[in-house]
């Protein structure tokens, strides 16, 4: 039999067969991880524009460098932890495939490093610089699951390099300046069913849908699935500036800002193809099918894609009550609505795989406390509302986040003048998710039908040294 290929209309009726690429969920709301200091931790990050506690006030405000008395390096280690597991609702398997099992526990543990150095340059200047992971965690199903059509492993990492300086033309009052340079790396996998790309091949070729050949075909390949993966990586440069002003003594107010970063990633798409066998009747027109599927679909190639982090807003309150209570409210808007669709093309210019995401800007808001019991002892406390970016309509199995809510705990304790250990914890409880979702273009045949429900939450623990010289 001699099979046709028309190049173009192949590439759009087998679009739907090629891999989805997505984010991966992280501590924070969206996959942003607001996770940059153990002190920050312990009170729900609130006040993080005014407390300008220690050298992590780099990240949360550069302005705070300007209360910073001496040389300071802190290290921070973050376990992150995060649970999410799919529960199944009214799922439909993809053409040709089983249906398969809800995929375990997706959640990973991530552990998460920050390093931060800062010291006055005189009384009016302040420098230091922060290294950070601000972006991303990892995800993984297990093999079969009912959405490995739609996704299965998802990582983003990020390395967040922040020099800044602080400048106080008056007494009480701050203003700072940062560069940021960012490094993001991304790998992303999931299975494509090759079974059905096969059957829409042929009904392309003129073998009718229903005749005896084209059963015939179905019969001889089920169950058939390529294992797809895109990886890529680029760096992006951004700023962040912030102001600290001293209302009084014992109350501060700050205001931070933190630009956007366009990512211009590139990398590869890798395919991994089965090899069909069918009775000899078939076996020649299945290989021809399989090839020209292969060659025009599911074929190995460059691929690029741009992304846009979004810009973060922080305006924050602090206030010293007496000598043992501070409290701190806080409140944080991101641009996420930077994130309309997530486009892939090929080195060859043709589009790969382009879906809707649709993020919507959110707010996190949160309040804590210090309490100074006496001696070396710090304690803290905090609670937050983190919304999410992901509207339920477009909410995907590589991110089904939902709106959290924060509980916090934490401490500090001060070996001397020089020297101290922060800890923080939290729980983070996740609203349950709904999801509803085919694949874009939506495709049953070719993806599956992924409905049900997540329920997720996420634990962090964090430790922090800081030394002062």
């Amino acid at each position: 039999m001699s099979i046709r290929f028309a190049h173009t209309r192949m590439a759009c009726a087998i679009a739907t067969f090629a891999l989805t690429l997505g984010a991966a969920p992280a501590g924070a709301a969206g996959f942003l991880l607001n996770e940059t200091s153990a002190s920050g931790l312990g009170s729900a990050f609130a006040g993080g524009a005014a407390s300008a506690e220690d050298a992590s006030t780099l990240w949360s405000n550069v302005a705070g460098l300007s209360r910073i008395r001496s040389g300071q390096g802190i290290a921070v280690l973050h376990l992150i932890k995060p649970s999410m597991k799919f529960g199944n609702g009214a799922s439909v398997a993809a053409s040709q495939q089983a249906l398969g099992g809800n995929g375990g526990d997706a959640g990973s543990l991530a552990p998460v490093p920050n390093m931060y150095f800062a010291t006055p340059i005189n009384s009016q200047w302040s420098a230091g610089i922060g290294i950070t992971a601000p972006w991303g965690l990892v995800t993984e199903y297990d093999e079969g699951w009912v959405g490995r059509f739609q996704a299965i492993r998802s990582s983003i990492q990020t390395l967040n390099v922040n020099p800044g300086v602080s400048w106080k033309p008056a007494r009480g009052f701050a203003l700072g300046l940062g560069l940021n340079f960012q490094r993001m790396l991304a790998e992303f996998t999931n299975q494509v069913n090759y079974s059905a790309a096969l059957l829409n091949a042929a009904a392309l070729n003129g073998i009718a849908p229903g005749s005896a050949t084209f059963n015939a075909i179905a019969q001889a390949t089920p169950g058939l699935e390529s294992s797809a993966r895109i990886k890529g990586s680029d760096n992006a440069w951004g700023w962040n500036a912030g102001l600290l002003w001293d209302i009084s003594p014992d109350h501060r107010v700050g205001l931070h800002y933190r630009s956007a970063l366009k990512y211009h990633i590139k990398g590869s798409a890798q395919f991994t193809n089965p090899v069909p066998a069918a009775p000899a009747p078939l076996a020649a027109t299945v290989a021809a099918l399989a090839a020209g599927v292969n060659a025009v679909a599911l074929f190995d190639s460059g691929v690029t894609s741009d992304v846009e982090i979004p810009p973060i807003v922080n305006l924050s309150l602090f206030s010293a009550l007496g000598s043992h209570w501070d409290v701190m409210i806080d409140a944080q808007w991101t641009g996420w609505s930077t994130i309309k669709t997530l486009t892939f093309v090929r080195s060859d210019g043709r589009v790969l795989q382009s879906t809707p995401e649709h993020f919507e800007n959110s707010w996190k808001v949160a309040a804590g406390a210090h309490y100074r019991p006496g001696g070396a002892w710090l304690l803290r406390g905090g609670v937050a509302f983190d919304q999410s970016p992901v509207q339920t309509a477009f909410r995907t199995p590589r991110l089904p986040d939902a709106d959290r809510t924060w509980l916090t705990l934490g401490g500090q304790y001060r070996f001397s003048n020089a020297m101290a250990f922060d800890v923080g914890a939290a729980y983070i409880w996740v609203k349950k998710a709904t999801i509803n979702a085919s694949g874009d273009p939506p495709s049953t045949a070719a993806y599956g039908l992924l409905n049900g429900e997540y329920k997720s939450n996420t634990m962090i623990l964090s430790a922090q040294l800081n030394y002062a010289f």
